[in-house]
């Protein structure tokens, strides 16, 4: 089947369904009408999407973790000790690496493991295994909505399992969760595949169950410049939108400084709605989310929480529709459920603190607005030239061409040409943009930025200030200068 951005007939979605429904026994349990009686049984406040566009409308910003064990049982009472104890507005279910990588004989016994060894010997749960019935109890046990989070390049059982389940929340996208992901996996691939998981939500809203879809935002999580992620976020919503997605969530992963942060989540909310309004998906509805600082953590936790409540104040300045939450122990690996609701609290208490607060309209901010709409509009519009016209077919090759191109990215199929730092007030600007398309104006006003603080440092832009960007934050700063 030749890639092209064209919505998948019923005979090539449902073609497609008998194949990934036997991939594993647990498909078989998969029943479509019964689970959209299921969902629409389900009480509005269970609903994610329902509950962003609810808080999108007041201006509120809500709060979410990260959270995932192998256990059903083990991770009912985590996310309740969460909504309970952490005050989680919208919950989780953090899928394992196995699940990931459709490795499921090794995520079984992962299951047995724990069960054996009486805690989670998995990085996370796997609802594939668990299957529908067993995965809807987390569903039914808690008074919160919650979502699917993983980092699948192929996630068509997942989505099939969980959707069947009545989670009402789906994070990925078939660039999102490649390229930062994989190595070898090709985006022909991942994009036909994805769009296999946005039919399924748009045949579930076409039901009249609405289904909330999130494409990965922070991407590598590393000096990821504005445009490079909004592009994305914009790419993946419009390939979403073509299969019938109604309700999209864009993210943004947190850089560290305060103007650049706060003019990202708004420019971000703007363009995708922007984008999807002019190529006809009228009926999209767009909320954002701001990801916590996603680099090296200080291992001292009074300092963590300084990390935590700096993503927390941008959060709240910007307006975001919700944040992703880290927690005080981020440097040691999977944290206690004690560590993740307290960077819950403490991410509350800010936002409750700036409730009343914005900066939107700054001058600052309205500037560098101006400056990553201009740049991810270079790079989507140079997409779509590529295609001529065919998003799919345009971002295949403009990530041949360097047009799209993720900072440290695992996957043969990014160029790794492009190459960011830190300007001399933290924010990140391009060093090298390789074939990302800016104009003459935007790649001086990138170098001049990184000039200032060349000389400020009384050295030469190179490649060593991205390496010491890299570590500065986890050594306690957010600008790499050489000898602090």
């Amino acid at each position: 089947m030749e890639l092209q951005n064209k919505r998948l007939s019923n005979d090539e979605f449902y073609g497609i369904q008998k194949e990934i429904l036997n991939q594993w026994p647990t498909g078989a349990d998969v029943n479509f009408e019964e689970a959209v009686e299921f969902h629409k049984s389900l009480p509005e406040h269970k609903n994610f999407g329902k509950k962003l566009s609810k808080a999108k409308a007041e201006g509120k910003t809500l709060i979410q973790p990260r959270a995932g064990v192998a256990l059903i049982k083990d991770h009912i009472e985590l996310l309740t000790f969460l909504q309970n104890e952490g005050g989680a507005d919208l919950l989780p279910s953090t899928i394992d690496s196995y699940t990931r990588q459709s490795r499921f004989k090794e995520a079984e016994v992962g299951i047995q493991e724990s069960i054996r060894e009486n805690k989670s010997m998995l990085n996370g749960l796997p609802v594939v295994n668990h299957g529908v019935y067993a995965s809807r109890q987390i569903i039914n046990e808690l008074n919160t909505p919650v979502q699917i989070r993983h980092g699948t390049p192929d996630a068509r059982l997942l989505t099939e399992i969980s959707y069947a389940a009545g989670f009402t929340s789906y994070e990925g996208g078939g660039i999102s969760y490649n390229i930062p992901y994989a190595k070898n996996v090709s985006l022909e691939k991942t994009i036909r595949d994805w769009q296999y998981c946005d039919r399924l939500t748009g045949i579930y809203e076409e039901a009249g169950v609405s289904i909330n879809r999130e494409p990965y935002g922070p991407l590598t999580g590393t000096l990821v410049p504005p445009c490079i992620s909004h592009a994305v976020a914009i790419i993946e919503s419009l390939l979403a939108a073509e299969q019938g997605v109604k309700n999209v969530t864009v993210g943004y992963g947190q850089c560290g400084n305060l103007v650049q942060d706060v003019a990202a989540i708004r420019s971000l909310g703007a363009l995708t709605e922007e984008y999807l309004r002019r190529y006809g998906y009228n009926d999209v509805e767009v909320t954002t989310v701001l990801h916590q600082w996603m680099g090296g953590f200080p291992q001292d936790e009074a300092q963590a929480f300084s990390v935590i409540a700096w993503g927390s104040t941008i959060a709240a300045l910007s307006k975001a529709t919700k944040v992703i939450v880290k927690t005080p122990h981020e440097a040691f690996g999977v944290p206690t459920k004690e560590a993740n609701a307290a960077g819950l609290r403490c991410t509350k208490q800010i936002i409750n603190m700036l409730t009343d607060q914005e900066m939107s309209n700054s001058s600052q901010v309205v500037q560098e607005m101006m400056i990553i709409s201009a740049e991810t509009r270079c790079i989507v519009d140079k997409v779509f030239e590529l295609g001529h016209g065919d998003l799919a077919v345009g971002t295949v090759k403009a990530f041949a061409a360097g047009v799209l191109d993720i900072p440290f990215a695992p996957s043969k199929h990014n160029a790794g040409k492009m190459l960011s730092c830190r300007d001399n007030e933290g924010a990140i600007r391009i060093l090298n943009p390789g074939n990302v398309p800016f104009t003459k104006e935007l790649k001086d006003f990138n170098r001049e930025k990184i000039e200032e603080r060349a000389q400020a440092e009384k050295r030469q832009a190179s490649f060593q200030m991205t390496i010491d960007d890299v570590y500065s934050i986890s050594k306690g700063k957010l600008v790499g200068r050489p000898g602090k």
